[in-house]
C-alpha cells in the first residue's frame, strides 16, 4: 500500500504531456480565499522537489521568482513603456533607439533570472570596441534601471548590473574652440545669412543652443535703462530653454546677461527683418530665432545651416564644427583675455568652475603666465650682476 504524504508535503505527480514530474505546494491564501499554489517541474522526483523547495524558500523570504519566459527584452520593454513617464519625448525616443540597437539584440533573449554579472561584463566589453564611454554609460544605465524596475516588481532577486562597471570606450570627438581669427572668419561668413544673428549672439554671449532656440523678444531689452541707478545696460534674460517643461538646464543656468554692442546692433537689424517678413505682431513675444513661418528652430536645422556658414569660412572644415562649439569658443576667448574662471562660469550658467575648466575652456594660449609674471615683479631689480 502506498504511503500517504503528510500534510504540508504538497503534491507530486507525473505529467505525461510534458514528460516531467510536477511538485506543488499550497503556501497560503489570497484575501479572497483562493489558494496560493507554487509549482516546480523536473525530470526526476528529486529535481522537482528540490526546485519547489527553492521557490517556496524565495516566496517566504518575499522574493518571488520571475516566470520562466520573462526575458531581458520584456524587462527593458516594460521599462520603456511604463518607467519613463514625464520624460521629454526626445529622451524617451533616444533611450528606445539605444535599447533596441544595443541592449535587446545582445541580451534580450536571456531569461532575466539567468542573467549574470559575467553576461553584462562581456556585453559592455564588446560594446566598448565601437561605442564611446558616454554611450556605454547610457546603455548600462538603461539596463540598470530596467532591472531595478523588474526587481521592485518581484521579477528577479537582484540587479546584477549594479555589480558591473563601465569600461573605457572609444574616444569621442573632442570639443574644440575657435581662435580669434577663426571666430572672425565665421562671423564674416555668416553675415547676410538667416543664421547671422544667431551666430553673433551665441558666440558673444555663450548661451546654449537650447536657450537661444527658446528665446523670445519679451526677454530681450535692446535699450536698457541708462537713467537708472545703477544704469541698466541692454540685456537678454536667459530664463527658458527647449528642454522638457521649458526650464533651463540647472537653477544657475537662469541668468540675465548684458549684451555686447555688436549683439545689440545685429538684433535690431534682425528684428526689422522679421517684421518686414512676418509683420509687427509676430515679434511681440514671438521667438527671436525662428523659421520663416515663425516656428521654433529644430536642432538639426541649426546644424545644417551652421555647416553652410562654416563651409564659407576660410580654413575651416564644416564636418569638424557644430553650433555648440560657439559656446566653447566664448569661454576660451574670455579666458585667453584674462577674465577670471569664476566670472566665466557665472556667464555661461555653470553651477561651479569645475565643468567650465574641464570641458569648456580650450585655452588658445595654454602657457600659464601668472607665476612667471609674479616672480618678475617680486625679484625686479634684484637680479645678480
Amino acid at each position: 500500500m502506498t504511503k500517504r504524504r503528510s500534510r504540508g508535503d504538497g503534491g507530486l505527480h507525473w505529467d505525461e504531456d510534458r514528460q516531467r514530474w510536477i511538485a506543488s505546494l499550497t503556501v497560503g491564501y489570497t484575501p479572497a480565499g483562493k489558494r496560493i499554489v507554487k509549482k516546480a517541474s523536473g525530470k526526476t522526483k528529486t529535481a522537482a522537489k528540490d526546485k519547489l523547495k527553492e521557490i517556496v524558500r524565495d516566496y517566504e523570504d518575499g522574493l518571488a521568482i520571475a516566470p520562466g519566459d520573462y526575458t531581458v527584452e520584456r524587462a527593458v520593454n516594460d521599462w520603456l513603456a511604463y518607467g519613463l513617464n514625464g520624460r521629454d519625448p526626445r529622451t524617451v525616443e533616444s533611450y528606445t533607439i539605444l535599447c533596441r540597437k544595443h541592449v535587446i539584440p545582445a541580451l534580450g533573449k536571456r531569461k532575466l533570472r539567468d542573467l549574470s554579472a559575467e553576461d553584462v561584463d562581456r556585453w559592455l566589453a564588446d560594446k566598448a570596441k565601437t561605442l564611446s564611454t558616454r554611450t556605454l554609460q547610457i546603455i548600462r544605465s538603461c539596463l540598470n534601471r530596467a532591472l531595478k524596475r523588474a526587481m521592485a516588481r518581484d521579477k528577479v532577486k537582484r540587479n546584477v548590473v549594479e555589480l558591473c562597471s563601465v569600461p573605457v570606450g572609444k574616444a569621442g570627438r573632442p570639443s574644440k574652440a575657435l581662435t580669434f581669427a577663426q571666430a572672425d572668419a565665421v562671423l564674416k561668413a555668416a553675415d547676410g545669412t538667416r543664421l547671422y544673428a544667431y551666430v553673433v549672439v551665441s558666440l558673444l554671449t555663450g548661451a546654449r543652443t537650447q536657450e537661444l532656440r527658446a528665446l523670445t523678444w519679451d526677454h530681450v531689452d535692446l535699450e536698457g535703462d541708462p537713467k537708472a541707478v545703477p544704469p541698466v545696460p541692454p540685456h537678454v534674460a536667459v530664463w527658458r530653454s527647449v528642454r522638457a517643461g521649458g526650464d533651463t538646464k540647472t537653477q544657475k543656468s537662469r541668468r540675465t546677461l548684458a549684451l555686447p554692442r555688436r549683439c545689440v546692433e545685429v538684433l535690431r537689424l534682425h528684428r526689422k527683418d522679421q517684421r518686414r517678413e512676418q509683420g509687427g505682431s509676430w515679434t511681440i513675444g514671438g521667438l527671436v530665432f525662428a523659421s520663416s513661418a515663425g516656428t521654433e528652430l529644430d536642432a538639426s536645422n541649426v546644424r545644417r545651416a551652421f555647416r553652410v556658414v562654416i563651409k564659407d569660412a576660410e580654413g575651416l572644415n564644416p564636418a569638424e564644427w557644430t553650433p555648440r562649439e560657439l559656446r566653447h569658443s566664448f569661454v576660451s576667448l574670455l579666458s585667453d583675455n584674462g577674465i577670471p574662471l569664476e566670472e566665466i562660469s557665472r556667464l555661461v550658467g555653470h553651477s561651479s568652475t569645475a565643468v567650465t575648466e574641464a570641458v569648456y575652456r580650450k585655452q588658445i594660449r595654454p602657457v600659464l603666465q601668472a607665476g612667471a609674471m609674479a616672480m618678475d615683479r617680486i625679484f625686479e631689480g634684484r637680479a645678480e650682476p
